[in-house]
């Protein structure tokens, strides 16, 4: 198998592992308990906090352990919304990952006000955009994509921080795709909130952070027990929170690679253009997370080229939101102002740390094979049914 959707998951790092499995086994303890025994997982927890701070630049305070960067984002969401008398207005783009999205559709479902950013061709924030709407009388919360999910394109998340700043509005950051792949740190940057996901960086499933300046009010999502300093309660996910920390470890000791895996990726898209005519990056080739390609296959089926590849051992995904079995128009690409039709025909390719050299020149040949394949036999906008069984 050559994994290339490390956007969605990756895989978990042998060290993360093992630091996961004594949680998982004799030192099962209550983080809770006063005993030695549940004394122990408090450290373990503070430790990993300590790690997590470290790969954002804040203080361990200012993390709050989640279920995963969905939980994060809804959070922070909604306690800027339960913070507010009356109507809500919220500014986010029109680029955002769906936990904002949807997020934001439901609140906008009982009457409060929302506020989309345009975006241009290549996936840029139209700044001046941004400002005009955070600038709007009643706009108290915004939240912004730091790198996108499907293109990798990264945001202006300091210019769009300073407009917010300059104009009181509370800003939180998706930064869930752009942690451990490109330097992040909020100790100098004007954002009272930023959302990440453990298994985006080699980490478990299943367990998140939300970091909340301490500055700043905070309403819990979660009640009951008050744990996470009364912010989120609910027992901790101990082995989950451990393992967290070792990525976040892990990820700031390895930031240096990022070089080496964005000439992988150069790699096995200049070849791919080279190869399959017409073949266009979808978002800005030189403001994008250095794992990351989205490629428009022009007269090509996405969902088509998708199965072949898989067939051939590749696995990857389409630039589009896949429900009961067939490829719907990505958001993001119909926002950058393409049509449906090229939105359809996108596939997105996304690498890792542990991605080799021979994985990318196995993947070049798959790609290449399997494209001209289908552009002989099957125009985009037909199916094709997969053999495999």
């Amino acid at each position: 198998m050559i994994y290339l959707d490390n956007n969605a998951t990756t895989r978990i790092d042998p060290a993360v592992r093992d630091a996961m499995i004594p949680w998982l086994e004799e030192e099962y303890g209550n983080p809770s308990a006063g005993y030695r025994f549940g004394r122990r997982a408090r450290e373990a927890v503070d430790t990993a906090r300590e790690q997590v701070a470290a790969l954002i630049g804040c203080h361990p305070e200012e993390i709050i352990f989640t279920s995963g960067g969905t939980e994060s984002i809804g959070t922070a969401i909604r306690s800027a919304v339960s913070a507010q008398s009356g109507i809500a207005s919220l500014v986010s783009s029109t680029v955002e990952h769906s936990a904002v999205h949807e997020t934001f559709r439901y609140f906008e479902s009982l009457g409060h006000r929302r506020l989309d950013a345009p975006v241009d061709s290549l996936g840029a924030l139209d700044l001046d955009a941004w400002d005009g709407l955070v600038a709007e009388p009643g706009v108290t919360f915004a939240s912004l994509i730091w790198a996108n999910n499907e293109t990798g394109v990264i945001s202006d998340v300091e210019e769009a921080a300073d407009r917010c700043a300059d104009h009181g509005v509370f800003l939180h950051a998706d930064a869930v795709q752009a942690a451990g792949k490109i330097p992040i740190s909020v100790e100098t940057l004007p954002v009272h909130a930023l959302s990440l996901s453990a298994h985006k960086l080699h980490g478990p499933k299943g367990v998140g952070a939300l970091y909340i300046d301490r500055h700043v009010a905070f309403r819990p999502l979660a009640l009951g027990g008050g744990q996470e300093d009364g912010r989120r309660s609910g027992t901790e996910n101990v082995p989950g929170i451990v393992g967290f920390g070792c990525a976040a470890r892990l990820a700031a000791e390895h930031l240096d690679e990022a070089e080496r895996i964005a000439g992988l990726r150069d790699d096995f898209e200049s070849r791919v253009l080279a190869s399959v005519k017409g073949v266009e990056v979808n978002g800005d080739p030189h403001r994008r997370l250095p794992n990351t390609t989205n490629l428009y296959f022009p007269g090509i089926d996405g969902e088509g080229l998708l199965i072949l590849l898989d067939e051939a051992g590749v696995c990857c995904s389409p630039g589009s939101a896949c429900s009961t079995g067939s490829v719907q128009p990505s958001r993001i690409i119909l926002a950058m102002g393409h049509h449906s039709a090229r939105a359809r025909s996108s596939v997105r390719f996304s690498l890792s740390r542990l991605t080799t050299r021979e994985e990318i020149d196995a993947a070049v040949l798959a790609v290449t094979t399997a494209a001209k394949k289908l552009r002989v036999t099957m125009p985009s906008g037909s199916r094709v049914v997969s053999t495999s069984r």
